[in-house]
């Protein structure tokens, strides 16, 4: 449901526009809500985990996706499904962290372990895949409500299930959750975002504008201030202080700005620039997500082969280059040239995904791993969120969408290629130590 709802939006959009009468922001809003509030609660949700114990906290971010659905499914204005997909957002990012534990639990050893947390990985491959295909097949057959009204079914019985078959899982040691960190990166973020938003509808020197902007200087402020103060910061030291780490979150970051941001331009571009249904225009969406999947169960034996930073290299040498092709692509009249383009495009990023991942994790040294986790995943959302927020402007008019598209694409191949540099640039170091308390 997690990675479902990351994608399914993007096909429930061109309904939005016209039913709700939703602007351009208002769409952007949408996915930025969801995204905004996962990558700030991600950040303390480890550290929840641990207060609540595994179960406790996996069914509490159940119980609030789920209600949070349900007011989505009924909203009856854009600022009601905005404010409620806030919400989702936030149940989200408990779900994980929880899931993770839940999975592991009953591992017998490490090979065990690892598979089981392959079994874990897949469910992110596969829900981005099918997010799109399962989001035009519910507006096609009802409307945008059964979109969000599916998890609440789903919600239900997950949780009476949860209830009854998991077992508690006791914590091996409980963190205190850093409030002030957890805050200050929501004003962080939540400034940021509504400042790239809504500086191009209400201009960029307007009022609530500037204040945002604001708030996410006094977020940064603020975030260094608690991080040095409290005993147990969400990034210890060893985690940002490392230049492998800073870079893979930069590259990460990098890649969801163009991955996420793509897919809310080639939504919007099928159907309100190119009149498709949302059936149809889910069916498109499958050579990109679909093959994500694939890319990601070759990424492990490759690296093995040729090692993990020239997998990257080849990864982002082969996305920015097939990103261009999907530009050209997207002015052709047929609509066959661009899924030919969306291949390839798939599988790069599913090199890249997992790839990444484990090279910032073997940046620092195991007692850093969760920690390191938690922060890069919330770059990567940051990421998606300013790709979006940047795209909706980019991508222009309902007229003039064709274009839009065009230069909001090539702005993905250029984030890739920055992505590319600094893998280049920038030799993974030795993994940094845990500093003692």
């Amino acid at each position: 449901m997690v990675f479902v709802d990351g994608t399914i939006v993007h096909l429930t959009l061109a309904q939005l526009a016209s039913q709700l009468h939703a602007s351009r922001s208002d769409l952007e809003w949408v996915v930025d809500a969801y995204t905004l509030s996962f990558a700030a609660v991600m950040l303390g949700a480890g550290a929840v985990t641990d207060a609540l114990g595994a179960k406790r906290a996996f069914v509490t971010g159940l119980l609030v996706f789920t209600a949070a659905s349900a007011v989505c499914a009924a909203a009856g204005s854009m600022l009601v499904l905005n404010l409620a997909r806030l919400v989702q957002g936030a149940g989200s990012a408990l779900l994980l962290p929880s899931a993770l534990v839940l999975a592991t639990a009953s591992a017998a050893d490490e090979r065990a372990r690892h598979r089981l947390v392959g079994w874990w990985a897949s469910a992110a491959g596969v829900g981005m895949a099918v997010g799109p295909l399962f989001g035009g097949a519910l507006v096609s057959l009802a409307d945008w409500r059964a979109v969000f009204a599916v998890n609440v079914v789903i919600g239900i019985l997950a949780v009476g299930w949860s209830l009854r078959a998991i077992p508690a899982v006791p914590a091996k040691e409980r963190h205190r959750l850093d409030v002030a960190g957890v805050g200050a990166a929501t004003v962080l973020i939540g400034g940021l975002v509504f400042a790239l938003i809504e500086g191009p509808v209400r201009g960029w020197g307007s009022p609530p504008v500037l204040a945002a902007a604001g708030l996410a200087v006094a977020g940064v402020l603020g975030f260094v201030v608690a991080e040095r103060s409290v005993r147990a910061p969400l990034l210890p030291v060893g985690v940002y202080s490392d230049r492998g780490f800073v870079t893979a979150a930069v590259q990460g970051a990098l890649f969801n700005f163009a991955f996420y941001g793509l897919l809310f331009a080639m939504s919007l571009m099928l159907q309100q620039g190119r009149g498709l249904d949302a059936l149809t225009s889910g069916l498109l969406f499958l050579p990109l997500t679909g093959l994500i999947p694939v890319g990601t169960m070759c990424a492990a034996p490759f690296a093995q082969r040729v090692g993990r930073r020239a997998v990257l290299g080849i990864g982002q040498a082969a996305l920015a280059v097939t990103l261009l092709a999907v530009a050209w692509a997207g002015t052709a009249p047929a609509l066959w040239p661009l899924v030919v383009a969306l291949v390839p495009t798939g599988l790069s990023a599913g090199l890249l995904a997992p790839t990444m991942i484990s090279q910032s994790i073997a940046a620092v040294e195991p007692a850093l791993h969760g920690a390191a986790s938690a922060a890069f995943n919330t770059c990567r959302q940051v990421g998606a969120a300013i790709g979006i927020a940047i795209f909706g402007p980019v991508l222009g008019t309902a007229q003039g969408l064709a274009s839009g598209f065009v230069a909001c694409v090539v702005v993905s191949a250029a984030a890739t290629a920055a992505a590319l540099v600094l893998t280049s640039l920038v030799r993974p170091a030795p993994a940094v130590k845990a500093l003692a308390a």
